[in-house]
């Protein structure tokens, strides 16, 4: 039996019934996703924040391993987070489980999805540069 092995693990989250406050907090947010990146074994690089009027916020944190984003709706209590992980050495579910717990989420829902699966078939492609 042949085991496919992908490149990068992505986790999308749709995260329902959040604490409203730390949804519109910029400094909060960043704070969470940095964490999140540690937790999960992720070597941060650098994170960019926006906040938006007259609510909510958008950032990405950056890590050798791809990325973590998140986009909020205090509003609605709702916020859309991605965790992109490549590699094996971070696993982005404890991260997500250290974000549910800092937006104090009572409902959600995930899907996990493969990148770059790397199945047996697949032919690996020599890049030539372009002038």
């Amino acid at each position: 039996m042949s085991v496919n092995k992908a490149l990068g693990r992505h986790i999308l989250a749709e995260i329902y019934e959040c604490d409203v406050d730390v949804l519109d907090d910029i400094r909060e947010l960043q704070s969470i996703l940095t964490e999140a990146a540690e937790r999960s074994g992720a070597e941060v690089i650098d994170s960019s924040f926006r906040k938006f009027d007259p609510y909510g916020v958008s950032g990405v944190v950056i890590i050798s391993e791809s990325h973590l984003t998140i986009h909020t709706w205090p509003e609605y209590g709702y916020a859309a987070v991605d965790l992109f992980t490549c590699g094996d050495t971070a696993d982005p579910w404890l991260g997500f489980e250290y974000i549910i717990q800092r937006l104090k989420s009572s409902r959600y829902t995930t899907m996990e999805v493969q990148r770059g699966n790397l199945s047996p078939k697949l032919e690996r492609r020599k890049l030539v540069p372009t002038s």
